[in-house]
């Protein structure tokens, strides 16, 4: 992409000497004597004055000093857009997923997929789930990581600046550890939480677990909410310890091997889908118009 002898030349000026700019790049001196000696005589320039305090850069070395850091970050950035594209070119869609979101119904879906898409092929990116992880891979769907499959809403798409669309609606259901006296039933009535710890994420996360917080707390006034921030690991671990009673979706079944997930006789929902960038590729485009159509079928 450009002449390596410049990334040696930005270190010895950095750093003053030969010497110390050998140390900093693990090569001997004469190495990068040799180096800047030849740029020198490439360029037909001379770029620095040899002094008894050291090396100091001529006007042709300063003037090549600013416009060389230009050029190795252009540089950089040219080869990130160059594999981009060339990503795009192989047709590879690169699915996140994290215990909060399983990419399982895009693999189950994949073969029904591959009917409409069949150049496109898909890569599997593991992420920890994050507070942190999921605002940035949210907000930065397209660049790591090109769709991600979870439960959302229309103020999770504006709040992290991405798209989605829905492909079923998942009946909220209740966890607790499998030492839990609930754990021994089926299926669960809104009776059996009287006098429980349920916890629900906080107000605001999502309209739907706030529709089944309002009607416990306007007529189950013996089941206790406990607030909490946000779905990951830690969160599955501290109910099953407090032998609380946590909302989730059946899909969350495999987080946690100590816990069960229960139905519960109710009809409350909420929407599971795929989220993407506002702006999709074109490749991108085709890959979400299959995954509606095979989810049609």
């Amino acid at each position: 992409m450009y002449n390596p002898q410049l990334e040696t030349f930005i270190r010895v000026a950095d750093a003053g000497s030969f010497n110390k700019a050998a140390e900093e790049l693990y090569i001997t001196p004469t190495a990068v004597i040799k180096q800047i000696n030849g740029l020198e005589a490439e360029l037909d320039v001379t770029l620095f004055t040899r002094t008894h305090r050291g090396l100091v850069l001529t006007k042709a070395g300063e003037s090549l000093y600013k416009d060389a850091k230009y050029v190795i970050e252009y540089s950089h950035k040219a080869l990130v857009r160059a594999k981009a594209a060339m990503r795009e070119e192989t047709s590879v869609v690169r699915i996140g997923t994290s215990p909060m979101t399983p990419a399982q119904l895009l693999t189950e879906l994949w073969p029904k997929i591959h009917q409409y898409c069949s150049d496109i092929s898909f890569q599997l990116v593991p992420f920890e789930n994050t507070p942190e992880n999921a605002r940035e891979i949210l907000r930065n769907l397209g660049e790591h990581i090109d769709v991600v499959a979870g439960i959302f809403d229309e103020t999770l798409l504006s709040l992290r600046e991405c798209a989605g669309f829905e492909l079923t609606r998942e009946p909220i259901c209740c966890a607790v550890s499998i030492y839990h006296p609930l754990a021994q039933k089926e299926k669960l009535t809104i009776d059996d939480l009287n006098g429980e710890n349920l916890m629900i994420i906080r107000r605001g996360w999502s309209r739907y677990m706030d529709e089944v917080r309002d009607a416990i707390s306007g007529k189950h006034p013996h089941i206790h909410i406990v607030d909490f921030d946000f779905y990951d690991v830690d969160i599955f671990n501290q109910c099953e310890r407090q032998k609380n009673v946590m909302l989730v979706i059946e899909k969350w079944s495999c987080v946690h091997p100590m816990m069960k997930v229960l139905p519960v006789e109710w009809d409350y929902k909420i929407p599971f889908g795929i989220l993407y960038p506002r702006k999709p590729s074109k490749m991108l485009e085709r890959f979400l118009e299959a995954v509606r159509q095979a989810a049609e079928k």
